[in-house]
């Protein structure tokens, strides 16, 4: 697996003063194709950061649908690719017998890229996959106090943006505050799929009680992942986008934007943020 950033030397410009140029060693984000192969069989290829790559095929399949619980999946391993030298940048998950194959639909294109988890899909009914759980029902309520604090505890733990600036970040927190897991990725949506393949594997589905923040907007897709995990309340630091506003209200569940303290704005699902 590649390393999840790499050095490179660049020309600073610094305005601030004298002008001039001097060269330095800057730290990026790596950004590598993901391959995900179900019973060997190509299903999906994104564009994501090393690491936490068994998480993120997890998280994937059951965002789309593909499985429910963590029974649903024998194996999942990282194998080798034709890179050279060897990145292992290939994911091979095999199915429980009792689990149908993913269905390859030409409406539905599953290459991603690590900005739009949804490109290429013909349609917002084809995207528009049914959650096993009832969000709806889900009384977790949370303090706007503590939802205002949430963006500060994801962002001092985000270790590799302190060192690139150039990663989200999607956190999932417990109702009194308390960050379970965090995860990095170029991808908004190949961070939530690693957060959510972690709570897969650790046996948390569904994830009823819970938030989940994301460092930068709501979109349709990330709202989707939500609701596929149970999650009652999504938060994010940025902007929703309307069908993300929408399909919250359809779920039950509870939409936040613009998270940053002392404010924020709701947008689906007010009952569950006391003040």
């Amino acid at each position: 697996m590649g390393r999840n950033t790499t050095r490179r030397t660049v020309v600073s410009i610094d305005l601030s003063g004298s002008p001039g140029t001097r060269q330095r060693r800057d730290e990026l984000a790596a950004e590598e194709p993901l391959e995900i192969r179900v019973r060997k069989k190509p299903l999906a290829v994104t564009m994501r950061t090393p690491g936490h790559d068994i998480d993120l095929a997890m998280g994937f399949l059951l965002s789309e649908g593909v499985i429910g619980k963590a029974g649903d999946v024998v194996t999942a391993q990282l194998c080798a690719g034709t890179d050279t030298p060897n990145t292992y940048n290939v994911v091979d998950v095999v199915l429980d017998d009792a689990v149908p194959p993913p269905v390859t639909d030409p409406s539905r294109n599953f290459y991603t890229t690590s900005s739009c988890g949804v490109c290429g899909k013909a349609s917002i009914d084809a995207v528009r996959t049914r959650s096993l759980f009832d969000v709806a029902a889900d009384p977790m309520e949370i303090s706007a106090r503590t939802l205002a604090g949430l963006p500060d505890k994801l962002r001092a733990a985000q270790r590799t943006f302190d060192r690139t600036g150039g990663l989200h970040a999607a956190g999932l927190f417990t109702p009194g505050g308390d960050l379970l897991v965090l995860r990095e990725d170029v991808g908004r949506h190949n961070a939530v799929d690693k957060v959510l393949g972690w709570a897969l594997r650790e046996g948390r589905l569904p994830l009823a009680g819970h938030v989940l923040l994301v460092s930068g907007r709501a979109s349709f897709e990330l709202t989707q992942k939500a609701w596929m995990a149970g999650l009652p309340l999504l938060a994010a630091v940025s902007a929703p986008s309307t069908l993300a506003v929408e399909l919250a209200e359809e779920a039950g569940m509870t939409l936040v934007g613009f998270l940053r303290e002392p404010r924020m704005n709701i947008y689906a699902g007010q009952r569950r943020v006391t003040l």
